[in-house]
């Protein structure tokens, strides 16, 4: 199944204004995973986003397929594409559902409420038009390289079709690496993720997504950005970007 589409300026990235951002990319992708083949009693675990390069604004194609079928898990990979070049590969878990109350258990805590929370205008030293388009809340713990914050945005992920909130929020899961910044507002190295992978032990409901992050660097270049996902209920699941360190100039 092949979908076409075009970005607007909503989905315009942070660090170059003619590349969209991963965030709404990922959840475009994730709309169309969603919808693919649905199943009862079926849902997804996992999502895993491998980002090949530059994505670049304008039009872009996904092709989605089950790639290992089965009655009770499932795998299934959806590839964007754009000038030519694949942009984003993705790949699903989709896992057989039942009832395990009985033994439901979780360490991750609820974190405060957005309504609780002050606005943030920290997030608007980022360009592009998609992070123009965030509301943002922010917890008084707040500090470089871990912090809490709220976002939500406004905008639909397809023009003038209802987004349910599953795709809502995948569609801002990879700000996190963004809400934290190991170096605060003196950004003197790049730290662009080259994936993104969000793991669900709950499928998320609500308009807005709290990330609890965590961004550490190690002394090779390499860093990484992990955050606890919330919605208004509660933790729901975590996400890790890895990230490549450029030092810019």
């Amino acid at each position: 199944m092949t979908s076409t589409y075009c970005s607007t300026n909503h989905a315009q990235g942070a660090w170059n204004t003619h590349e969209q951002h991963m965030a709404p990319a990922s959840g475009i992708i994730a709309a169309e995973l969603e919808l693919f083949q649905p199943r009862e009693a079926m849902r997804i675990g996992r999502i895993s986003y491998d980002i090949f390069g530059l994505i670049p604004v304008g039009e872009f194609s996904i092709t989605t397929q089950a790639i290992r079928p089965g009655k009770t898990i499932e795998l299934v990979e959806a590839k964007m594409q754009a000038q030519g070049k694949i942009c984003i590969v993705a790949r699903v878990w989709r896992m057989c559902t039942q009832d395990s109350a009985n033994i439901a258990a979780l360490e991750d805590q609820a974190i405060q409420h957005p309504d609780t929370l002050p606005s943030w205008d920290g997030i608007s030293h980022w360009p592009g038009g998609y992070i123009k388009s965030l509301e943002a809340k922010i917890d008084k713990n707040h500090r470089a390289g871990k912090g809490i914050v709220w976002l939500n945005t406004p905008i639909a992920m397809i023009e003038n079709q209802p987004t349910s909130d599953f795709v809502h929020l995948m569609g801002m899961v990879d700000t996190a690496n963004g809400t934290a910044p190991r170096q605060g507002n003196n950004i003197t190295w790049a730290f662009p993720n080259l994936d993104l992978q969000i793991h669900l032990h709950r499928y998320p409901t609500g308009r807005w997504l709290g990330l609890e992050t965590t961004q550490q660097y190690g002394n090779d270049g390499i860093g990484l950005t992990s955050a606890i996902l919330h919605d208004v209920q509660g933790p729901f699941g975590r996400s890790e970007q890895i990230l490549t360190l450029r030092k810019l100039g």
